[in-house]
């Protein structure tokens, strides 16, 4: 199996290390692993791409580049220019630093890679590791998601990807470990996608020693649970995640509601 990893916290980020060695367990022996990264970190970055200006690419060493572009640039660059001969049979984006669970889902440059992968065509994974007071003293917080991703992964490969939907959009799927050591890692359950309630970005404003204004953006209480049966509550729960998305934004349950407003005489 030839897999492409990337992720939002940049090519040095220690999370990548343990996607890399996630990602070669999934390969085996006889695969291949091609890193194409961000050069800094673009976390918060969603599914943006360079568009409108060219994105530099490095060669950091056999098989491993560094983009300085957003985590879906690095997607497409990994397809389009540095796996063009080789393409890759599987994108695995991650391991994140911090969930994406619920609302954070949306903010995601993990997701927006494994999105970005599922619209060109291929299987793609988000994994990410959750934070929180249980993991203070872990000598590594990435323990749970080195425990434990790559049979995640291998479980999703048997289970298999849908084909795409009627309209055209794959699933992908987001994977987050709770925030808590490995050996209390609970199990692993298959929910939707949640929203803290009560919580949300914000920004702090602060001026300069100049007298300018700049802001910083701050995030929400990460400890605030979703609804039963979704995301970030079984996360706080001891859970692993695992949360089938597809790219398709549509409220499908308001089409029938809209379409009868524009439709009176």
């Amino acid at each position: 199996m030839r897999i492409l990893i990337t992720n939002d916290d940049g090519i040095a980020a220690p999370g990548l290390k343990v996607m890399e060695a996630i990602a070669r367990d999934v390969a085996g022996p006889d695969g291949d692993v091609w890193t194409v990264a961000p050069a800094f970190e673009q976390s918060g970055v969603g599914h943006c791409i360079n568009y409108t200006h060219p994105t530099m690419i490095s060669e950091l060493g056999p098989q491993r580049f560094a983009a300085e572009g957003a985590p879906a640039d690095c997607v497409l660059a990994g397809l389009h220019h540095v796996m063009t001969d080789c393409p890759p049979d599987l994108v695995l984006s991650g391991v994140n630093r911090g969930n994406n669970s619920a609302e954070n889902t949306l903010y995601s440059g993990t997701i927006g890679a494994a999105m970005e992968a599922a619209l060109q065509g291929l299987p793609a994974i988000a994994l990410s590791q959750y934070y929180g007071p249980a993991m203070k003293d872990l000598d590594d917080p990435f323990e749970g998601a080195a425990a434990f991703g790559a049979e995640v992964v291998k479980q999703l490969l048997k289970t298999g990807f849908e084909t795409p939907d009627a309209h055209g959009y794959r699933t992908f799927y987001n994977v987050n470990f709770p925030p808590v050591a490995a050996a209390d890692v609970k199990g692993t359950q298959v929910v939707r996608q949640g929203r803290r309630q009560g919580t949300s970005f914000s920004v702090s404003p602060q001026n300069s020693p100049t007298g300018r204004q700049f802001m910083w953006v701050k995030g929400g209480d990460q400890r605030a649970p979703s609804a039963a049966g979704t995301d970030a509550a079984v996360n706080l729960a001891g859970y692993i995640s695992v949360t089938p998305m597809r790219a398709d934004l549509t409220a499908t349950d308001e089409l029938d509601r809209l379409s009868q407003a524009f439709d009176r005489p």
